[in-house]
């Protein structure tokens, strides 16, 4: 009997506990973790895979082409990208610009910058053949819609989404021509195959032969409706959208966000669990601020496409400014990366 008394005593002991810790968890739903069944503070977003560098190849002048290769790839369709996750921890964003067929490969490719952020110069200096590298994806968020018609324009290393969009214009029967312009042709990736391709529908405008292109030659005669799709440089994607034709869509696919600077305020921020209040100067992001107080806080690209910073949001209306959250996701987090607060004050997750 004592022994019993005992078990059941340790019992009710537990279920009273237990009652007490959900009635605690209730009245203070930050206590103790976030109340979200799956945080989305600093989580890496979507599935990693670790795959082979089988290929490396020198396209043109300072571009690497990198063949990535591994079991069971999710497909992809035109305009689609990886994550990849440098060495160094960085993360940035590749457009895939390969055989969309090729169940067994990736095929990326970039341009080293010597005045950028360090990504590019770590893609060439370190990913050899035989590397192994985690990538996420593919995403897209540069879709081909079906058209009866299309205008590309590419600028520099902006031709890798724009090539298999190519490919599949032309299986498709559909109506297509290409502006495709660089500092010269030595530097111009795919000139070779894209010419081969597209025959007199693609205009090759190197800058040091022809000086800038001709848009509004380009869009002479386009057929009503098409679809315009442009990446490359800012000032090339705000030159297509000032001569675009009416009733034409246009699609672009940016290096760097779209977000303005002009016009910040500064802004009280609420770290919630930390218990601390920060303000955000005008002239500095959420993340650099935040970083100040939290220098553990995860972060890598710094330009709202990655995800890494993406933070739930308590309280407050949310300025966002990335390239990345879906509608349901802008609701209660935002990248804080980029983003800023439409008033005076924001509570974070953290």
């Amino acid at each position: 009997m004592p022994r019993i008394r005992t078990v059941v005593a340790v019992a009710g002991a537990a279920l009273l506990a237990k009652r007490a810790l959900h009635r605690r968890i209730r009245r203070s739903p930050l206590w103790p973790l976030p109340a979200l069944e799956k945080p989305v503070s600093g989580r890496p977003r979507g599935r990693a895979m670790r795959l082979r560098i089988a290929g490396r190849t020198e396209l043109a002048d300072g571009v690497v082409q990198l063949r990535l290769e591994g079991a069971h790839l999710p497909d992809w369709e035109p305009g689609a990208h990886l994550d990849v996750v440098l060495p160094s921890g960085l993360v940035r964003q590749y457009s895939l610009c390969g055989d969309v067929a090729d169940a067994s490969a990736y095929t990326i490719a970039t341009r080293r910058h010597e005045d950028g952020r360090g990504g590019s110069r770590e893609v060439h200096d370190e990913l050899r053949e035989g590397v192994e590298i985690e990538v996420r994806g593919p995403r897209n968020r540069f879709p081909l819609v079906s058209s009866h018609a299309y205008v590309f324009v590419a600028g520099g290393i902006g031709i890798t989404p724009i090539l298999p969009m190519l490919y599949a214009a032309e299986a498709s029967g559909a109506e297509w021509r290409l502006l495709y312009g660089g500092r010269s042709r030595a530097s111009m990736p795919f000139l070779d195959e894209i010419e081969k391709l597209g025959g007199s529908r693609v205009t090759v405008v190197p800058e040091d032969e022809a000086g800038l292109p001709d848009l509004a030659a380009l869009f002479a005669g386009v057929p009503a409706a098409a679809a315009v799709y442009c990446c490359g440089p800012e000032p090339l994607m705000d030159a297509v959208a000032g001569v675009l034709p009416g009733g034409c869509t246009l699609h672009l696919e940016r290096f760097t966000p779209a977000a303005s600077v002009e016009g910040n305020t500064a802004f009280e921020v609420e770290l919630r669990r930390s218990g601390r209040t920060l303000t955000v100067p005008a002239d500095e992001s959420v993340l650099e601020a935040v970083r100040k107080e939290l220098p553990n806080t995860p972060y890598s690209c710094e330009q709202g496409f990655c995800g890494t910073c993406q933070h739930r949001v308590l309280e407050g209306e949310i300025d966002h400014r990335d390239e990345l959250l879906v509608d349901a996701e802008r609701v209660d987090s935002m990248l804080i990366c980029v983003s800023r607060a439409r008033g005076e004050r924001l509570t974070l997750d953290l």
